[in-house]
């Protein structure tokens, strides 16, 4: 099974963006389970200090993100950036060892929300993310009724979200099976070499 964590940057109960992470909770592939995580808002603010002795609160969120085999990120613009609560979470996985190389997908709700996207995307390839060009989609929210069911029923909403979700699985199986690849071929190297000996 894949362990996917979704991630909302808004912290509206009523937040598109929280919803449409939730109707793609309703589609993924049946070899995925989801983990959704509500505790941005709870986090403290982000000091490096504290780096020597994380706040219980901290080693939480690090270790859910390190044991997610990916992460599928919905989140608003507000004043054309990233919400302030959203980016202090990003800033204490900075520090994190486990992230680099983290799949990361980016679902969009609304296609006015390109400033903000545009930053995510800068931070996360500081972070060294893995990025998904084919996950990254954008739905087409304005306007509609934003509930999770009605996201999910919308045709078009479904099956963007549905490649999306897709895209996500195939990128991390592909990736697992290049690094079993990659210690095969080791493992016979190092066995060709120690017969050499």
């Amino acid at each position: 099974m894949l362990r996917l964590l979704f991630l909302s940057g808004s912290l509206r109960y009523a937040s598109s963006n929280t919803h449409a992470l939730v109707a793609a909770s309703m589609l993924v592939p049946h070899c995925v389970v989801v983990e959704h995580y509500n505790e941005i808002g709870e986090l403290p603010h982000f000091n490096p200090d504290l780096e020597d002795k994380l706040p219980a609160r901290i080693v939480d969120l690090r270790t859910r993100v390190n044991e997610a085999d990916g992460l599928l990120v919905a989140c608003p613009e507000y004043a054309r950036g990233i919400p302030g609560s959203f980016k202090n979470m990003l800033d204490w996985l900075v520090g994190s060892p486990d992230f680099p190389g983290k799949p990361v997908a980016l679902l969009n709700t609304s296609p006015r929300a390109s400033a903000a996207q545009a930053a995510l995307k800068l931070v996360l390839e500081t972070m060294s993310a893995t990025l998904i060009p084919e996950a990254c989609v954008t739905l087409q929210l304005l306007g509609k009724q934003t509930d999770p069911v009605a996201i999910a029923n919308d045709p078009i909403s479904r099956e963007t979200l549905r490649q999306a979700l897709q895209a996500i699985v195939d990128h991390i199986l592909a990736a697992s099976s290049e690094t079993s690849l990659n210690a095969a071929a080791m493992h016979f190297v190092e066995g060709r070499l120690a017969c050499r000996d």
